[in-house]
Formats: structure tokens, sequence, C-alpha cells
């Protein structure tokens, strides 16, 4: 006969299977709950974190390189740094941007699409100032489209910015930024729907107390043939300890140095006057140095003693012909 079970012990079986389908229960939703994530369907995010982290990268090196680029230029202290990497739609792009403002379309050859290079009139203004001789200050910003003059003039700034564009989508892509249109008023010129998603990649740039922004929106389908190739830049950048890897490094950077603009002063004499001296010089007057006509020139290369030299005309021009490296001993 088979044993038959007291009530006691069916209750305890009942009372077992309940609290393990409570447990199962509960791990299903922690289960369920670990693999939901929130997806808003206005903002759809296409470009990964590791992408976008890579295309940040990039951009920060283009950042400094294009202030030591304005600093030579416009002669004068120029700071530009990357402020944010993004994505969102294309009609939240266009709405956030002054209007007017310097709105270049741009391809990007041999990719399909265009590119938007946006400069606002917060910077655009001051730097027109300095290539007119001016100072740029609070003054200098104007609310107004440019004149075919200054877009003309403008243009040179424009021509460096899209130089270090190459050089910065260089180790991903050859892609030639050219600007094909150019508006003030950024929605007479819509490149793709408004729904579409984009990348926006924003430097902030400052010459003394004047600042500005400026934004390259990339839509997403541009550079979808190339996203693939990101994820190999990252780990170019991460890995280390490869000679191969180590060498293109190495030829990347010395290529970049290579735009790098360095004042070069030379200096004829240099010699020691009291304050009473100075304040009763005037025109004519003629200042002694212990230093012979005959003696080489020092030249500076960014504030440091670097070659000595001849000062003279060459075609026509000022010219400087080095004869030697300076040593610790040599004085201007």
């Amino acid at each position: 006969m088979p044993e038959v079970l007291s009530q006691n012990e069916v209750d305890a079986l009942l009372s077992a299977v309940s609290e393990v389908s409570v447990d199962l229960a509960s791990d299903a939703q922690q289960s369920a709950a670990r693999d939901i994530s929130i997806y808003d369907f206005k903002r759809p995010e296409r470009v990964s974190k590791d992408q976008m982290r890579a295309l940040e990268t990039h951009h920060e090196v283009m950042a400094r390189n294009l202030a030591a680029t304005l600093s030579g230029f416009l002669r004068t202290i120029a700071d530009c740094k990357l402020t944010t990497v993004e994505q969102l739609t294309y009609s939240e792009f266009v709405m956030s941007l002054p209007n007017p403002t310097c709105f270049n379309v741009m391809s990007a050859q041999p990719l399909e699409g265009k590119v938007v290079l946006e400069i606002n009139p917060s910077i655009v203004f001051p730097i027109l100032d300095m290539l007119l001789g001016g100072t740029p200050n609070s003054g200098s910003v104007l609310e107004r489209e440019m004149t075919d003059i200054e877009a003309k003039l403008f243009g040179q700034i424009n021509e460096r910015i899209l130089g270090h564009l190459r050089e910065t989508w260089a180790p991903i892509k050859m892609l030639d930024f050219q600007i094909v249109q150019t508006e003030s008023n950024p929605q007479l010129l819509p490149i793709v729907a408004p729904n579409e998603v984009v990348v926006l990649i924003s430097l902030e740039i400052r010459i003394g107390e004047v600042a500005g922004m400026m934004n390259l929106c990339i839509p997403y389908p541009v550079i979808e043939p190339v996203m693939s190739a990101f994820s190999t830049v990252q780990s170019w950048y991460t890995q280390t300890g490869k000679s191969e890897q180590v060498a293109e490094a190495t030829d990347y950077l010395q290529a970049s140095l290579k735009t790098a603009v360095l004042d070069v002063v030379g200096y004829l004499a240099e010699t020691e006057i009291s304050v009473r001296e100075l304040l009763e010089l005037k025109p004519g007057q003629v200042l002694t140095t212990e230093k012979p006509v005959s003696s080489p020139l020092m030249m500076t290369v960014a504030g440091k003693p670097k070659f000595l030299g001849k000062a003279g005309t060459y075609r026509g021009k000022k010219a400087f012909q080095v004869i030697r490296p300076a040593r610790p001993e040599d004085r201007a």
C-alpha cells in the first residue's frame, strides 16, 4: 500500500510551493527591470557612446590647433575649447541658433549629403574688427548680416577652419570639406528633414573679453558609412605598446605640429637706461649699445634664443640669414 500524507504534510508542501512561486515572480520582475531601458522616439540615439567619445577626442585636438592658428593669424591670444558633443534632431539644432548668423552649408566629398558649419555673430564681428585694425570688445557684436566685403574677409578664417576639419577627420577618412552656400537665416537652408538625427559638435572661441560659439552639425546619414571606423580609431588611441601604432601616432603629431604658428623676432641689440632717460627721449636722439655693428644678431623663437645671423633684404623683403644655432653664453 502507498504511504498516505497527513494533512500537516500536505499544508507544508503547498506553503513551500507558494513561496517558490513568489521568489520566481520577483526574480522575473527584477530581470525584466534590468532589461528595460528608456527610449525617446523624439530623440533617438543612433551613435554609440564609444563613437561619441571618439568624436570628442578628435575635436578636442582640433580645438587646440585652431586656437594656435587664430592666435597667429590675428596676432592676439585666442582660446578655443570643445564644449559639447551631443545627438539631437535637426529642428532642435536650427531652433537653438541666433538669427541672423553665419550659416555655412558644406560638402564633405566623397561622403554624400551636406554638413553645416555655423559661427555666431558674437565672435564673427569681433574677428572682422581685428582684421580691419580694431580692438574686439562688446561693442563689436552686431545683429545684422555680413556685407559682401565682410564675408570675403571672413573667408580667410573659414579656410583655416576647413583645413583643421580635414586634418581632424584624416585618421577616419580623407574628406574634402568645401563651403557650397552661405546664408544668414538658418531656417532658409534645410539640409535634412526636421526630425533627422544629427551630431552637434560645439566649440567656444574666446578672444579677449568677447566669446562666441562655433557649431558643426553633421547629419547621421552623412557619416553613417564611416561610423564603423570610429571604433577602430578609438582602440588605436587607447592601445599602447605596439610599435606600428606608436609610429603612426608620431607621424600624425608631427604633421599636426607643422602647421603651428610661432613668433620669430630678431634683436639688433639691447641696453639699459633709467626711467628718467626714457622719459626724456626725443625723436632724433641716438641710443648707444656695447654691441659691435659687425657682430651677429640674435633670433628668438617663441621668446627663446634659437639662432644667430644677419639681418637684410631678400627679393625686396626683410630677411634674416641664419649663421649658427644660439649657445647659452650668447646674448642679444
